[in-house]
């Protein structure tokens, strides 16, 4: 392998700073409740609401604020996403079978009572979030969804765009609040919010310190870091497409990155010279720009095997293959949260409409977890039912298992069904 581009800038963060500060604002808002919320957000968002609750006629009227084609976008994504998450709760069966005479096994999916999901809104209002959290919730059939966001930049609070997705999405509940505070409200609850099972969606590294640090209390979807993709491609590749879609990740986030795994020299040069050519185009240009310059990878692998093996080791949230035969290529790929096959699949697709979620693991946690989808908000639970004569043909194992481990109680309890 040879580096054609190496990353200029190694962001460090200040891990042991933000630990101590979300550990205060979490203990705050669990002693102090709504008022420690309240004054979190006008500290860190500039707006002081008059309720953490949104209500259902300032909803409604969010509709007037957001052109009719906004509306028609959302719902448009929307039912992509609710089809892909019922096509996916469709393969996810309950089970009941008799494994011998008298002794029935199986499990049952239950939904959540409730889940919190937080809806990011930085330089610009993320209404993409607001589906993706709790559309596969509502499929999954969690009875209470609530949801919140900070102020948006310019207004009093939550960006109209953003409370019309959460109409759209089904959700029950919206507050208008964000950062650690909002995850300490959703995990412990205040005067205003009940508390919820489970707490998804993005967040900076603030919200995701505090998902970690209230884990266990609650459920959490993951820790996610900045936005990530990894591109394979070859020679036949498109280098102004490859370019166009590394700048489309790298304007997420000043530490959001890029990688281009490629066996063509040719192809990674020309890359390089078209993102600097296309970030002069964009009005967020110089944003990307500098997250690619700071970031940005650019690797030259010996062959296409060595760049699946490259790919795979990375572990990518995003991993988008554009190869002569990508759907090839694609099936040696064993690591990422979310696959992108072909020169006509870009990840802002799956960004915004395709069907699959956006919410995923980064940092390499790909090899080990999935991003959310409707199984987030379902648990598979087991059961066992046994007759007189089940009972037993499992008395006499079960009781020298006990034995064995010193556990006489449960040895009785063993023996005494078999009597």
């Amino acid at each position: 392998m040879i580096v054609l581009k190496e990353a200029e800038y190694t962001f460090q963060e200040e891990e042991n700073s933000v630990e101590s500060v979300v550990g205060g604002i979490l203990k705050s808002v669990r002693q102090s409740g709504d008022q420690a919320v309240l004054s979190y957000t006008e500290k860190f968002d500039g707006v002081r609401p008059s309720s953490l609750r949104i209500e259902k006629d300032e909803m409604r009227s969010a509709y007037k604020e957001v052109p009719p084609s906004t509306v028609k976008t959302l719902e448009f994504a929307a039912e992509r996403i609710r089809n892909f998450a019922l096509r996916q709760k469709s393969c996810m069966q309950e089970l009941r079978y008799e494994i011998s005479p008298g002794v029935t096994l199986g499990h049952r999916l239950l939904p959540m009572e409730s889940c919190g999901c937080y809806v990011p809104a930085g330089r610009y209002p993320l209404p993409s979030s607001a589906l993706m959290s709790a559309i596969p919730a509502k499929v999954a059939g969690v009875r209470r969804i609530a949801a919140c966001s900070p102020a948006g930049k310019g207004w009093d609070g939550i960006h109209p765009a953003v409370l019309v997705a959460m109409d759209i999405a089904g959700v029950d509940e919206v507050y208008c609040m964000g950062g650690a505070q909002a995850i300490g409200a959703f995990a412990y609850g205040t005067e205003t919010i009940e508390g919820v099972d489970i707490i998804v969606g993005p967040g900076n590294r603030y919200v995701t310190e505090a998902k970690r640090q209230v884990s266990g209390a609650v459920g959490i979807d993951m820790l996610a870091g900045p936005s990530e993709v990894v591109i394979l491609a070859d020679e036949s590749a498109n280098p102004e497409w490859v370019a166009a879609d590394a700048l489309a990740r790298c304007e997420h986030d000043p530490h959001s990155w890029t990688v281009l795994v490629t066996t063509s020299r040719r192809l990674g040069e020309s890359v390089m010279s078209a993102v600097e050519m296309q970030a002069t185009l964009l009005s967020t240009g110089e944003f990307a720009l500098k997250s690619w310059r700071n970031n940005g990878r650019v690797l030259l692998a010996e062959s296409l095997d060595e760049a699946v093996v490259i790919t795979n080791d990375i572990a990518p949230e995003h991993l988008q293959v554009m190869t002569a035969d990508s759907s090839a290529t694609a099936s040696q790929l064993m690591h990422f949260g979310s696959l992108f096959i072909g020169e006509y699949a870009p990840v802002v697709f799956g960004d915004y409409a395709s069907g699959p979620n956006h919410i995923l693991p980064t940092v390499g946690c790909a090899r080990f977890s999935n991003g959310v989808y409707v199984g987030t908000f379902l648990r598979v639970c087991s059961y066992q039912e046994l007759t007189a004569e089940g009972a037993g043909s499992l008395a006499g194992p079960c009781a020298d298992f006990a034995e064995m481990e010193g556990l006489f109680g449960h040895k009785r309890s063993a023996e005494i069904r078999a009597r």
